[in-house]
C-alpha cells in the first residue's frame, strides 16, 4: 500500500468501480438493518452470522467444513483443520470485544488476536507477535513474496498511524486495506489469513456500516472460492489503480454476499424454520 494522500484512504475512493462498490455495499447492508426481523431478532442474526462467517474464513484456511459439522462440534482439537476451525471460532468471538482498544492501540489487537488463534499457546515466544528475521511462515494459501521483518514493522507502524487518524474513507475500503496489507505483510508466524479477515470484521463493526456484525464478508470471500481471492489480493499486492479498485469492489461483493446469506436467515426466523 502506498499513496502519497494527505488522506490516503479516501483517496482511493476515486479509483474506477470504487464509488459504484461502496454505494452498492450501503446499499445492501441498509436492506439486511430493515427486516423487521432485526427489529425482534437481532441477536439470532447476529449468532448465525458469527457460525457462518468462522466457517467461510476457516474454508479459505484450508477447512472447508459442512456447516451443520461446525455447529455440531465441541471440540476442535486434535487433526490441523479442527484447529483452524476452532481458530476461526474464538477469533470471530474476540472481534467484538477489542473494539475501543483497536482505534487506540490497531497493533495490540492484532497481537491479542495473533495469541486468540493459537489457543493462548504462550509457551510458544512467537505467539502474539511480529515474526522476527529469519522465522518461517506457515500461510500456504498466500504466495506472494514475504516481506523482511524489517519492512513488517515498519508497514504495521504505518498501517497503525491511518487507523488512530481515522479519516473520511468509507468503511469498505477501511477494511478491504487492512485485510490486504495484513495479507501482505503475514506479520505473525501463523494464523495471518485468520487475523486479516478477523481485522477486516473489526472494522465493518467499529465503523458504523455492520455494528451488529450481520454482514459476514469471510461468507463472500469463501463463496467466491479460493482462486478468486487470490487473484484479487494479487491486484492489491500490485499497488496499481485498477488492481487497488479490483480489490477493493472484492472485498465489497464479499460483504453482499454475507448480507445475501443473514437475509435469507432473517427469511427462515420469519418463517419459523431456523
Amino acid at each position: 500500500m502506498s499513496t502519497t494522500a494527505s488522506d490516503p484512504l479516501a483517496a482511493l475512493g476515486s479509483l474506477p468501480g470504487v464509488p459504484d462498490a461502496v454505494d452498492s455495499v450501503r446499499k445492501a447492508v441498509d436492506r439486511v438493518y430493515g427486516h423487521r426481523v432485526m427489529r425482534r431478532r437481532s441477536n439470532e442474526v447476529t449468532a448465525e452470522a458469527a457460525l457462518r462467517g468462522s466457517r467461510g474464513s476457516a474454508a479459505l484456511a484450508g477447512a472447508d467444513w459442512n456447516l451443520e459439522e461446525v455447529r455440531r462440534r465441541t471440540d476442535f482439537s486434535g487433526e490441523d483443520e479442527a484447529r483452524t476451525v476452532g481458530a476461526a471460532l474464538r477469533l470471530t468471538a474476540e472481534a467484538g470485544q477489542v473494539l475501543s482498544v483497536w482505534r487506540q492501540s490497531p497493533l495490540r489487537v492484532l497481537a491479542r488476536l495473533h495469541l486468540v488463534a493459537a489457543g493462548g499457546a504462550t509457551s510458544d515466544d512467537a505467539v502474539g507477535r511480529p515474526r522476527l528475521a529469519g522465522e518461517a511462515v506457515d500461510e500456504p494459501l498466500i504466495e506472494a513474496p514475504l516481506p523482511s521483518a524489517g519492512e513488517v514493522a515498519g508497514r504495521l507502524e504505518g498501517l497503525s498511524r491511518l487507523i488512530i487518524a481515522g479519516g473520511s474513507a468509507p468503511a469498505l475500503i477501511t477494511a478491504a486495506v487492512v485485510h490486504g496489507e495484513l495479507l501482505a505483510l503475514r506479520p505473525f508466524g501463523s494464523h495471518n489469513g485468520l487475523v486479516a479477515r478477523t481485522a477486516e470484521r473489526i472494522v465493518l463493526i467499529g465503523s458504523g456500516l455492520d455494528p451488529k456484525s450481520i454482514c459476514p464478508a469471510e461468507v463472500g470471500h469463501a463463496e467466491q472460492g479460493r482462486a478468486a481471492y487470490v487473484a484479487a489480493f494479487e491486484g492489491y499486492t500490485a499497488g496499481t489503480p485498477e488492481g487497488m479498485a479490483a480489490w477493493i469492489a472484492h472485498c465489497g461483493r464479499s460483504i453482499e454476499l454475507g448480507v445475501r446469506e443473514s437475509t435469507a436467515v432473517c427469511e427462515a426466523l420469519q418463517r419459523g424454520a431456523a
